[in-house]
């Protein structure tokens, strides 16, 4: 930021979903990443003043509801104003209600603002909680900001930059939310073989969540994708209403979240004690020898993008499925456009496809955190080998880019996706061949 600058992030409000029904508060990310604050209807503000190098150079401004005895005795307690100046360092706090006078006074002194106008994604909708109480609207600082005629820049371009590079200690949360959601699908994998298994799709996605949450997870990153058989050629399927049919692949893409930090796995297994069939076994090891290949390309020495990646995978794909029966004639474009119609992965982060607005044609650098899902999903259409329509197959892990290949760090490399490893824990509850970074296999169930 240059001297005589603000950055103004604006929170989220509860949304509800029916009169008083309100839905689980996600708060703004930008907001969350630059201070932690996770009570709804607040603004921060970001003033830099100079460069003398000395404490007042740069002044955190929290605007935020004050405490009020009414809501408390519904929701609890509230930090307030107290609390953001105790807990979270704020230099100067003020009422969330007299935002729009506060805001003035900073943007008058200011020669740029640092702003992306939220009111208009959101129609202005004011910050109001069940009680009808809180005055503020996003669009009054909008108001305030466009009267000032300064010179407004992209905020979240700029943060989105700094979102993009994990610290060690972001990755640290990050590996622990991708260890405790691999140890959850371990545990899904296993339930196939297990006395009591679990017959429907919306069960089998109650389990997961409930394992993420018990395994340390706040709750689960995303609504979850549980695929049986065809279901799984659906590439966003979240209906989960299906019965999970024996012999047929479940698929599920799924994953915990814990302090903001999403994991993001998929996997796909047998629904059966005999294991893969063969025709499963063949889509299955196409799809496993690509994402393990991507994998070994997310250090930053050799310098390709997440488009690099894509483009490579889809080679892969093809070069793999050329070696089965019925397929020697399939093209890249049939296998881009019809077999695997999505992208190799994205960043994760706080948001589960985190900072979009990062190229896919940027280099991949360390720190960088990517999904690496390649997938094939074979259509029932008589173009294709019978044997093989209606197999979907995804494996998708979350990487922590390496300054060098030695470096490469799977989060969910606990999670099983060798077939004799899925096999073994399907048939007896454990594996052969543990993961890199996790020590824990063997599965009580």
């Amino acid at each position: 930021m240059p001297v005589k600058s603000i950055a103004i992030f604006v929170g989220n409000s509860v949304a509800f979903s029916s009169g008083s029904v309100f839905y689980d508060f996600q708060q703004d990310n930008d907001l969350y990443y630059m201070t932690g604050w996770l009570d709804p209807d607040s603004v921060a503000i970001i003033e830099k003043k100079s460069d003398s190098g000395s404490d007042d150079d740069v002044v955190l401004h929290m605007l935020v509801p004050a405490k009020n005895p009414r809501t408390e005795l519904w929701e609890g307690p509230k930090l307030g104003l107290e609390g953001a100046y105790d807990y979270f360092n704020a230099d100067h706090v003020e009422n969330i209600d007299r935002a729009p006078q506060y805001v003035q006074q900073l943007v008058n002194s200011a020669e740029v603002i640092f702003w992306d106008d939220k009111s208009k994604n959101s129609g202005g909708l004011p910050f109001k909680n069940f009680f009808g109480i809180g005055t503020f609207k996003s669009d009054n600082i909008s108001d305030v900001v466009t009267r000032s005629k300064k010179t407004v820049r992209s905020l979240k371009s700029m943060v989105a930059e700094e979102r993009s590079i994990k610290s060690e200690a972001e990755i640290n949360v990050m590996h622990a939310a991708g260890v405790i959601s691999s140890r959850a699908i371990n545990k899904a994998i296993a339930q196939v073989g297990s006395p009591s298994p679990i017959h429907t799709e919306k069960t089998l996605a109650q389990y997961l969540q409930y394992q993420f949450v018990k395994g340390g997870c706040d709750k689960q990153a995303y609504i979850p994708v549980v695929a049986s058989g065809k279901n799984a050629l659906t590439i966003h399927y979240t209906r989960n209403d299906d019965l999970l049919y024996k012999d047929e692949m479940v698929f599920v893409d799924a994953g915990g979240k814990l302090g903001g930090y999403c994991a993001d796995i998929s996997r796909t297994w047998p629904n059966s004690t005999n294991g893969f069939s063969d025709a499963q076994k063949d889509i299955y090891e196409v799809v496993l020898n690509t994402n393990k290949k991507c994998i070994e390309l997310c250090d930053e020495a050799k310098n390709v993008s997440l488009n690099d990646i894509h483009e490579h995978s889809v080679k892969l794909l093809t070069q793999d499925l050329r070696n089965l029966v019925g397929f020697s004639g399939v093209s890249t474009g049939d296998v881009a456009r019809i077999l695997y119609p999505h992208y190799i992965g994205h960043h994760l982060g706080l948001d589960l496809h985190d900072i979009p607005s990062v190229s896919r044609f940027k280099p991949l650098v360390e720190g960088n955190v990517v999904t690496i899902e390649p997938g094939l999903y074979i259509p029932q259409d008589d173009r294709w080998p019978k044997h093989y329509q209606g197999i979907g197959v995804r494996v998708e892990d979350d990487i922590a880019v390496g300054k060098i290949s030695d470096e490469i760090l799977n989060l969910s490399s606990g999670c099983v996706k060798e077939i004799i490893d899925i096999e073994s824990l399907i048939r007896s509850g454990e594996v052969t061949t543990p993961g890199a970074h996790d020590e824990l296999i063997i599965l009580d169930i």
